[in-house]
This record gives structure tokens, C-alpha cells and sequence, in this order.
């Protein structure tokens, strides 16, 4: 007879595999996770969800504040006078393939209904610049002309012909009587974004800009936001009177700082009709051309003039000017070859005059024609000779 081992564990079933009996355990584990999972789980899945949500009721707005309808009609009234500037440089790529690579943008301003657009120098004349187009705010574009620039304003004038489509221009006001704390608002193509509106005050008035060509007075000084691409484009007063033109900001990364700079518009509205008549702006002048200030300073500290004399020393009167017709000396030589000395300007209608940039700041608040009161010294005498200024391109 044969005989079978006996179980280790006595009571359990050796017919049945070990592998069995961990699979039902396993399954029943599984179980009851689902049954807790569905237990707890389900009431905060269904508080997230609310299927009778719907649409809140929207709150009236009421009226807009004064303010808000000021700068509403501003924009509206002005913007589309305002352009969308860009330039673009003509290369070569082969003797049949010419493209056009974009150099710059800027903003601008319709001078006139027959195309007439007034942006800055520094939008037009930047390095090799071939072409300008123009944008109007209706998006259509349109090649444009230079007409002329003035760098020492840095003022330019575009030309486009648009058509039979009739130009908008906008309000022209005056920069004299401007006063630190009134409402100011700039529409420009920060970063080529046109039709932007900031708003600000007049932080500042009479500042002196430098540039490279000279230097403008009288400059407005404003914290509405000014970015590249604004300049060129339009400062406006509360009643949409164009103030001043947007040139330039003081700012360390390039962006705005709250400093911003614009052109008056008494200058404006001086210089561009030269340009748009002449190609130029044509500077008055007294017809005279001076010595160096260095020229000066070195005889002052060779006590050749008196240590407290200021002014602009007189080369040569030219003939048939203002200045000669009026009087005023050149220096010339004695017979014993000593320099006979010619007047030294130190006023100009009362505004003192220190050197040759404050000689042509003082010309340049005036127009050919005029007759200005030229204060000078000469052998220890202070004289005035009424001069008449004189129209020309360039001169002093």
C-alpha cells in the first residue's frame, strides 16, 4: 500500500495551489478601495461641478467720468491725423533681386490736407534709410517724399500723395503759455504699436535738449509714457491743440522713465513752413560771422579784454547785411598790424548772449525781417544798434 506524505499544516487543503488563495486576496483588497473610493470620492467630485450654473447679471456702468469722455474725445478727435511711420534700406541682392530691409519706425503727424507729414529727424534720417512709407489710420500705406529736415530741432517733412482721400489735420495751440501741472496726452507706435494713447502733466517746462546738431530750447518736459516709436508723434493739451512734438526720453534701459521730451509747437509751427516752402528752414541772421567763444576766452585770459566780458566776439560785418547797415564793426588790423578789435554782442532784445549756441538761440525766437535791439561792447562802451534780420539758409 502505498503511502502519502503528511501536510505540514495540518487542515489545509494540498489539492489547492498557494498561487489561489493570494489572488483572492488580492481581488478582495481591490474591492474594498473601490468601495471607499466611491464612498468618499463622489461628493467632492460633485461639489466642483454645478450643472445649474448660468451667467452672472451684468451691473450697469452709469455714466463715464468728465475725464473719461475728455480723453475718449481726444483720441477719437485726433488719432487719425496721426501716422504710422517706417523706413526701409534697398539692398541688392543681385543684379535682378532687390529687397527691401526695415530700418526703423516712428511716429508722425498730417500737417496738411495735400500730404504734408511732420515727424522727427531722427525717424527719417536713420542710416541707410532708401525708402519711407507712410500709415494712415485707416491701415492704408503710402510711399512718402522728404521734403526737407532741420536737424538742429530735429524736425522733418514727409510728402505722400494719398489720393482723393481727404487728410485730417488737427488743432494747432501754442507752447507759450503752457503752465507745470495741465493735462497732456501722446498718441504714437510705442514699439510699433500705433494709435496708442498715454496720458500725463507737464512735469517741466523750458528745458534744453542737446543733440548732435545743436540745441532746442523752450522743451517740454512730460510723464506721459513715451517709448520708441513715439517720437515724432503729437503732444496734445485738454482741448486736442497740438503743444508739442514727442523727440526723445530720459531713461537708462531705453524705455520710458516718466521723461519725456517734445519740441514746443511755437517751433514748430515756425520751422516747418520754411521747410515745406524752401526744403530748409531758413535761419535769420544778423550778417555777421564771428570768432570761435575760445577765440574770446583766450584774449580774456590775456587781459586783452576785461575778465567779466561775455559775449560773442565779431569777425567780419558782412556787406549789405543787418549788421553792417546797422553799424556793427569787424575786427580789422592797424597800420602797425595790431588787431583793431570788433564788437563783442552780450545781448540780443535784453536776453543775455555767453557764446555762440546762445547767439542763435536768441536769432532763432525770431523771424527774418524783424528788427532786434543788438546789444555790444566796444572800448570799454556798451552800445545798442537796432539791426534788421536777414532771411538765409545758413549764416550767423
Amino acid at each position: 500500500m502505498t503511502e502519502h506524505p503528511a501536510s505540514s499544516n495540518p487542515g489545509e487543503d494540498s489539492s489547492l495551489p498557494a498561487s489561489s488563495n493570494g489572488g483572492w486576496m488580492v481581488a478582495a483588497l481591490l474591492i474594498v478601495i473601490a468601495a471607499l473610493l466611491y464612498r468618499y470620492a463622489t461628493p467632492i467630485l460633485s461639489e466642483l461641478h454645478n450643472p445649474n450654473a448660468g451667467r452672472r447679471a451684468v451691473t450697469p456702468r452709469g455714466e463715464l467720468s468728465d475725464i473719461e469722455k475728455t480723453q475718449i474725445e481726444i483720441f477719437n478727435a485726433a488719432s487719425p491725423s496721426v501716422v504710422h511711420i517706417t523706413t526701409a534700406e534697398l539692398r541688392f541682392l543681385s543684379n535682378y533681386d532687390v529687397t527691401e530691409i526695415p530700418r526703423g519706425t516712428g511716429t508722425g503727424l498730417i500737417w496738411s490736407a495735400d500730404g504734408y507729414v511732420v515727424t522727427n529727424a531722427h525717424v527719417v534720417q536713420i542710416q541707410q534709410a532708401k525708402r519711407w512709407y507712410v500709415t494712415l489710420a485707416d491701415n492704408t500705406t503710402h510711399e512718402a517724399r522728404v521734403v526737407g529736415v532741420e536737424p538742429r530741432y530735429d524736425m522733418a517733412v514727409l510728402k505722400i500723395d494719398a489720393g482723393r482721400r481727404k487728410l485730417q489735420t488737427m488743432p494747432i495751440g501754442t507752447s507759450a503759455d503752457l503752465q507745470v501741472g495741465q493735462n497732456v496726452y501722446a498718441i504714437g507706435s510705442p514699439f510699433g504699436l500705433d494709435q496708442t494713447l498715454t496720458t500725463g502733466v507737464i512735469s517741466g517746462l523750458g528745458r534744453e535738449l542737446n543733440t548732435e546738431h545743436g540745441r532746442i530750447l523752450d522743451v517740454i518736459q512730460t510723464d506721459a509714457a513715451i517709448n520708441p516709436g513715439n517720437s515724432g508723434g503729437p503732444l496734445l493739451d485738454s482741448a486736442g491743440r497740438l503743444i508739442g512734438m514727442n523727440t526723445a526720453i530720459y531713461s537708462q534701459s531705453g524705455s520710458s522713465s516718466g521723461v519725456g521730451m517734445a519740441v514746443p509747437v511755437d517751433s514748430i509751427n515756425r520751422v516747418i513752413p520754411d521747410i515745406i516752402r524752401y526744403g530748409a528752414n531758413q535761419h535769420p541772421v544778423l550778417g555777421l560771422i564771428p570768432f570761435s567763444d575760445s577765440y574770446l576766452q583766450y584774449f580774456i585770459q590775456k587781459k586783452t579784454f576785461p575778465a567779466e566780458i561775455k559775449g560773442v566776439l565779431t569777425r567780419t560785418v558782412l556787406e549789405g547785411g543787418g549788421a553792417a547797415e546797422a553799424g556793427l564793426r569787424g575786427t580789422a588790423s592797424n597800420l602797425d598790424g595790431s588787431p583793431d578789435w570788433g564788437d563783442v554782442i552780450t545781448a540780443i532784445d535784453g536776453r543775455p548772449i555767453t557764446d555762440i549756441a546762445s547767439l542763435f538761440d536768441a536769432l532763432d525766437r525770431h523771424e527774418a525781417g524783424e528788427t532786434v535791439t543788438v546789444t555790444v561792447w566796444r572800448g570799454g562802451n556798451e552800445l545798442e544798434f537796432p539791426v534788421t534780420l536777414q532771411s538765409t539758409l545758413s549764416g550767423s
